[in-house]
């Protein structure tokens, strides 16, 4: 993730492992993360000391000794949960959604990894030690991974969508919002998205048909998705009525993955298990997906240096837009990004209150014309394109000043 690089050498095969130590590299610093040490030749005289193993699979007490001898840091493995602290990559609509044929959502892996953080975090006696530190291994592997990922695939920039995670599949703002990943994705940006659905959704469906030509593609999806319009389809949360909706609503989108997939648009996802009732939408072609919903959404705008797209949304959206307008007012991560507030309706009051403080504190030169109200879908791509992110000029950190 941007907001995170680590400076780090890491190794992540036992192939890779072996030919460092045959090459008598020295491994201070080296991250070796979830390697098989079974078969690994020399380790007893390779230069370790200063090395961390995260998640290695070890031949035996006596190979966790040598590597503590000879100055490694090793964090073992974590026993019995469902998910892997240590992984080396972000996750895989396949891989969450495993277990949908036999048992429905309930049988994902995506769901049985909700149920079991939600039964630790209520938990009376609060959540175990062991718990809280494999959740954050687990988050840090996602950063990682995460950043590996912006570094490969970001093209011409990561532009975010934001919006109501409730909007219906037969709403105008739903396809209005996959035209526009359409378009932005058809033009080299990466979309991204809290991955759930609604708005999420949309976007992802949007990026994920740009390899069609056809814009009248999207129309096709949505009337494949029309059956189930919204994922709860009215009914409370908690009732065997709202898992059934939740049921349909992935049939819907299965159908449109098994009749017009294939050359697929990439895109990313950022959702987490602290609202695990909601499934992460089958659109996506990576999902980092968090337990730590925090640091999810503060690092969901910071990728987001293209630009950040807010269509209507609920309470979760407005603590959005004000939180990415606080890292553009401070320039947090580098530079001032494009906000559009899609929709003047819905937006003209909060787009007033924002354009008058940011006058206000004298900043309109700063980031100013960064900040818009628009309806139409050209409009907001030319906008994004037109408009790319403003680097923060350089300054001293405050330490080098003493």
């Amino acid at each position: 993730m941007q907001s995170r690089k680590q400076r780090r050498q890491e190794i992540e095969s036992a192939e890779a492992l072996q030919r460092e130590i045959d090459g008598g590299s020295d491994l201070d610093g080296w991250v070796i993360q979830g390697v098989s040490l079974a078969g690994v030749r020399g380790l007893e005289g390779a230069r370790l000391a200063g090395s961390i193993w995260l998640g290695c699979q070890l031949a035996g007490s006596a190979q966790l000794d040598l590597l503590r001898r000879r100055g490694a840091v090793v964090f073992p493995e974590f026993d019995d949960l469902p998910y892997r602290p240590y992984r080396t990559s972000l996750y895989t609509v396949q891989e969450l959604m495993r277990g949908h044929e036999e048992g429905g959502y309930a049988g994902t892996l995506d769901f049985e990894i909700y149920a079991h953080a939600s039964r630790e975090r209520h938990h009376p006696g609060g959540i175990s030690v062991k718990e809280a530190l494999a959740q954050r291994i687990h988050d840090h592997a996602i950063d990682d991974a995460l950043g590996e990922h912006l570094n490969d695939s970001s093209g011409k920039g990561v532009v975010g969508v934001m919006g109501g995670h409730g909007t219906a599949r037969s709403d105008p703002f739903f396809r209005k919002v996959a035209r526009v990943a359409w378009e932005l994705t058809r033009r080299g940006y990466l979309v991204v998205t809290g991955g759930g659905p609604g708005v999420m959704e949309a976007a992802n469906l949007g990026a994920w048909l740009s390899s069609h030509d056809d814009p009248a593609v999207i129309d096709e999806a949505i009337g494949m998705l029309a059956p189930a319009d919204t994922m709860s389809g009215g009914h409370d949360e908690g009732t065997a009525e709202y898992l059934e909706a939740i049921q349909a609503y992935i049939r819907c989108a299965q159908t449109v993955v098994d009749r017009l997939g294939g050359d697929v648009g990439q895109s990313v996802a950022v959702p987490t298990w602290f609202y695990g009732h909601e499934p992460s939408n089958l659109f996506a072609t990576a999902i980092a997906k968090y337990f730590d919903n925090s640091i999810r959404e503060e690092g969901l705008l910071a990728m987001a240096q293209a630009g950040v797209i807010y269509a209507p949304g609920s309470a979760g959206t407005m603590q959005e837009i004000f939180q990415d307008l606080t890292q553009n007012h401070y320039a947090t991560y580098g530079a001032c990004s494009p906000m559009v507030l899609l929709g003047s309706q819905r937006y003209q009051a909060e787009h007033e209150l924002i354009r008058g403080f940011i006058e206000g504190r004298g900043m309109a030169q700063t980031y100013g014309e960064l900040v818009t109200l628009l309806d139409e879908v050209d409009d907001v791509v030319r906008f994004i394109e037109e408009h790319p992110p403003r680097p923060r000029p350089p300054r001293p950190e405050f330490y080098e000043l003493v």
